[in-house]
């Protein structure tokens, strides 16, 4: 099998892969890390390449706007950098970036919401090398990802605030309503272009719970967020039905599979080991859905041995990847809090399992 056969027949559950398939979370490291990882191996490559993960994934092209959003904030401190999106960050010496400027967080009505700059997601010109680069990994054998992570909820509280949206829900109904469908309109248009491009997975991405369970009431889910993954769901499957739908969500999930499920999710990701019981999970749901992640990184990725994290490795493919459905990967992106040497246990002991 190469790559992109070993990903389908585990996302798809047809099987058993030769293997199974593996990567890192963003087929990368946090800026310290990457230092680290260009100092211990001497390469200019990109850790996906390096490592040769069984997975790439593609982003719309830059836009050509040019918003100057800064005219949404009456004032701002320097360093201030904002996405196409109009949310501003500022670094942090943790190098996860501090979102403190939510574009429309004073707004106070849906016409302030709809007249808002939002970005052009849909449009062709943005998705023109997509198509080239999905056709050239086709050609090297790998499964091909389409990134729309922070995908309605997320991106509404970066929007928003977390606090002002929340309270939206209760309070301000149809602006919470609104924030959510322009998002889910522009995300309707991104699902369409990846699956023309020819993507074997859409990864979309909102974290709708805690590790304590759920962040709103299953009633909420299901009025503001369930019936517009549906149809970005159904967007991308008009386009190519075999397209494989991805959901990104941390946290204690199992109360939520059944939602996710519903709205058409076919493999989960990242079942965090830390709060979720995994053998549970697999045996409830091993049979709807495929599984991508399994190994911590609260837990045996900073704080076990080299031994532990190829313990962790072996433990996951034995209760995830048990008959398929299983690709394997860290919870999140890997941080410098994680030893170099378990790092490099984790790749080694991906590509020695077989099957579990």
């Amino acid at each position: 099998m190469n790559a992109r056969e070993r990903v389908l027949t585990a996302l798809r559950r047809t099987g058993q892969p030769d293997r199974i398939p593996f990567e890192i979370s963003w087929g990368s490291f946090t800026p310290l890390l990457m230092k680290t990882y260009r100092e211990k191996t001497g390469s200019e490559l990109s850790p996906e390449e390096y490592f040769d993960f069984d997975t790439r994934f593609v982003l719309p092209g830059p836009t050509r706007r040019t918003t100057d959003f800064s005219t949404y904030f009456t004032t701002r401190e320097a360093g201030v950098n904002f996405s196409e999106w109009g949310v501003g960050a500022v670094p942090t010496r943790f190098e996860i970036p501090d979102y403190k400027y939510h574009p429309l967080e004073q707004m106070a009505s849906v016409d302030e919401i709809n007249q808002f700059a939002w970005p052009d997601l849909g449009e062709d010109y943005r998705y023109v090398d997509v198509v080239a680069k999905v056709e050239a990994y086709h050609q090297r054998g790998y499964a091909v990802c389409g990134e729309m992570y922070q995908t309605i909820f997320e991106m509404a509280w970066l929007m928003r605030g977390m606090e002002t949206f929340m309270t939206d829900f209760v309070l301000n109904p149809e602006i919470a309503h609104a924030i959510c469908e322009k998002i889910t309109e522009l995300r309707v248009q991104q699902a369409r272009q990846f699956a023309r491009a020819g993507v074997d997975i859409i990864r979309l991405g909102d974290d709708i719970v805690t590790q304590q369970g759920r962040m709103m009431s299953a009633e909420t889910y299901k009025e503001f967020i369930q019936p517009r993954v549906k149809r970005i769901v159904a967007a991308a499957k008009a386009e190519n039905p075999d397209v494989i739908i991805f959901m990104h969500c941390c946290g204690s999930v199992e109360a939520v599979i059944d939602d996710l499920i519903e709205a058409g999710v076919e493999v989960l990701n990242p079942v965090q080991p830390e709060c979720n019981d995994l053998r549970r999970i697999k045996a409830k749901y091993g049979d709807r859905l495929a599984f991508w992640g399994g190994i911590g990184v609260q837990s045996v990725m900073p704080n076990g041995t080299p031994d532990d994290v190829r313990k962790a490795v072996k433990e996951a493919c034995a209760i995830l990847g048990s008959g398929g459905g299983l690709l394997l990967a860290p919870a999140h992106i890997l941080d410098p809090a994680i030893p170099w040497e378990n790092v490099e246990a984790y790749i080694e002991a991906a590509k020695g399992v077989c099957h579990p």
